[in-house]
């Protein structure tokens, strides 16, 4: 049993690290961690995760504020879509198959994968003399902001909010539906879509990712999906991990966030899609 827990914790620790880095929340490497590595039930594995998710972004996100790394204008409103999303997400997982709910993750983390290659401009200049076009919500929200590098702060303009809003809905639903935080799409959004930069795309995910959990994660502790035993080391373990993390990701390149970021999602994608085809889950 003690050994059970190590290992939990260490999986968990891992999970928080790279959830951290990448804005992915950890839930993608503890659902199949737990469903294959523990024969957990996959209902049971999401509730875990959903409560590890919150914790993620809770020890995450309190350095990322201090860094100025954040967009919390941008990340409050998303959080409208993300958080009706995920409601509707948990409540159709009670009845989906399992089996179904593996393979359907698993293709979300290809998609994920190939999108992460896709750079974003990174920086827009504000001198630019054929200003961006924005929408009336955009400027509304004040939500175009800077954030620090070595070579000093850069500035970004937001673009295409409606778009990046409908993959937030998106976002919340196989939050709920998989208990991953989402945080895949919703950095997908924000790099690929709305043209922000992806250290801050990843972080501002971070951020979210705990709202978009613990609307779904209410569903699953109603059902009695949440295990105190399973839940106790991993959350203690994610938060560590994301701590951690998020004192790296200052330092680390975006390039390098991208890679990591592919290869993870990438080899739990193949695996997920293999259990869920075999019906080993």
């Amino acid at each position: 049993m003690i050994s059970t827990v190590i290992i939990l914790f260490a999986g968990a620790l891992f999970a928080g690290l790279i959830g951290s880095l990448t804005g992915l929340g950890g839930g993608v490497i503890l659902v199949p961690l737990l469903t294959i590595g523990f024969g957990v039930d996959i209902r049971y594995a999401i509730g875990t995760s959903l409560i590890s998710v919150i914790a993620t972004s809770s020890g995450a996100a309190s350095a990322y504020v201090k860094e100025g790394l954040l967009n919390i204008r941008i990340g409050m409103f998303l959080e409208i879509a993300t958080t009706l999303g995920a409601i509707a997400g948990a409540a159709i997982a009670i009845f989906a198959p399992t089996h179904a709910i593996a393979v359907i993750f698993g293709l979300v983390l290809i998609y994920s994968a190939i999108n992460s290659f896709q750079k974003s401009r990174e920086v827009i200049n504000t001198n630019d003399p054929n200003p961006i076009k924005q929408g009336w919500l955009t400027k509304l929200l004040k939500a175009d902001g800077s954030y620090p590098t070595t070579s000093g702060i850069k500035f970004y303009k937001l673009q295409n909010l409606g778009g990046g809003f409908l993959m937030m809905s998106l976002a919340g639903i196989l939050s709920g539906l998989l208990g991953i935080g989402s945080g895949a799409l919703k950095v997908i959004a924000m790099d690929s879509i709305m043209k922000i930069p992806f250290k801050v795309s990843t972080t501002t995910s971070n951020f979210m990712i705990g709202v978009t959990a613990a609307a779904s994660a209410g569903i699953y502790l109603s059902r009695g999906y949440i295990d105190p035993v399973l839940s106790m080391p991993v959350m203690v373990g994610v938060l560590i991990g994301s701590l951690v993390g998020a004192k790296l990701l200052l330092k680390s390149r975006t390039k390098s966030i991208r890679i990591i970021f592919a290869i993870v999602i990438t080899l739990l994608a193949i695996e997920m899609i293999y259990n869920g085809i075999t019906k080993n889950i």
